[in-house]
């Protein structure tokens, strides 16, 4: 097992044992011990209570105890935590985006993937961003997971010895899809990773694949469907040229979904409410989507029909 991986998992895995066999004896002791008084100094041995006298030992000792295993427990934590901060000069840096309610991951070449597609025996370096809420990037098989806070800088590296597909999942409640907000690593050979990673395969412009790979880079089909079922938005499919009753300003109108009507909800998403779902829960995407991009948005939602 490669050393990194296996420092990994043996420094959290190692802190984890000591602290459940810590907790097992304190629990089995204490049990004990209840036990044994209730039965020793019951009512019926002792129906007059005695007071304890102060002893100095015993003091010291349930204050000294509890210090040294806090202490041990302390430095089995950090000894297990400080080398995931210590992020090796070679480490592939990769953006790692969480939104409600999904991941995307963007290479230094600006190639985005719903997947983290990783060489096997070589470390990553996530750098974790957040537009919208909180969420925390939990990788369980590599024993990792650090909060993605909007607005702060975080990171997070790791390495795979074993080519394969592990869970990533947001172990920060972060609303009502939260638990679908679920991805994979996928950790391949490099040979391997260099095809992916150099691959210039995309849709073409204004076409409606690349509207459709524009909104899964940005995450909105964990909002919106495209089957016509309702879940957090609307449902794309037949939306383009439809009628909508919104409220706008407290007033509620029909509008019609054109040009006009995609921009507005894109840069400005709390202007007009469509009926039946709740406002403030999309961010603006100005300044992250282009006009040129809603342009190929609008061609794939003339598609779902």
């Amino acid at each position: 097992m490669n050393t990194l991986r296996q420092g990994f998992n043996y420094g959290v895995d190692l802190s984890f044992y000591i602290i459940l066999g810590i907790s097992i004896v304190f629990l089995v002791g204490l049990t004990t011990t209840m036990i044994y008084f209730v039965v020793k100094y019951n009512k019926k041995r002792h129906p007059k209570a005695k007071d304890v006298k102060e002893k100095a030992s015993l003091e010291i000792t349930w204050i000294a105890v509890p210090t040294i295993l806090v202490l041990v427990m302390f430095y089995f934590g950090w000894a297990g935590y400080k080398p995931m901060r210590n992020v090796p000069d070679n480490a592939i840096p990769v953006k790692a985006t969480g939104r409600m309610w999904s991941w995307s991951f963007e290479y230094d070449n600006g190639k985005t993937s719903p997947f983290l597609v990783i060489p096997v025996n070589f470390p990553v370096k996530l750098d974790l961003y957040s537009p919208d809420v909180l969420h925390s990037l939990f990788i369980p098989a590599f024993r990792i997971k650090e909060d993605v806070v909007p607005g702060v800088n975080n990171y997070m590296w790791f390495q795979s010895d074993e080519i394969g597909e592990y869970d990533i999942l947001c172990a920060e409640y972060c609303g009502l899809q939260h638990a679908n907000m679920l991805t994979k690593v996928k950790v391949v050979s490099m040979d391997n990773y260099k095809k992916w990673y150099n691959s210039t395969a995309a849709p073409e412009e204004g076409t409606a694949s690349a509207g459709e790979a524009i909104l899964t880079k940005h995450g909105c089909f964990s909002c919106h469907s495209r089957d016509g079922s309702k879940i957090v938005g609307p449902t794309l499919k037949n939306l383009w040229n439809s009628q909508q009753v919104v409220t706008t300003d407290g007033n509620k109108r029909t509008a019609t979904v054109d040009k006009e009507y995609i921009v507005k909800s894109i840069y400005e998403p709390n202007a007009d409410i469509p009926e039946g779902y709740q406002p403030n829960l999309m961010i603006s995407y100005k300044g992250q989507i282009s006009e040129k991009e809603i342009d190929e948005i609008i061609e794939y939602l003339k598609s779902l029909k």
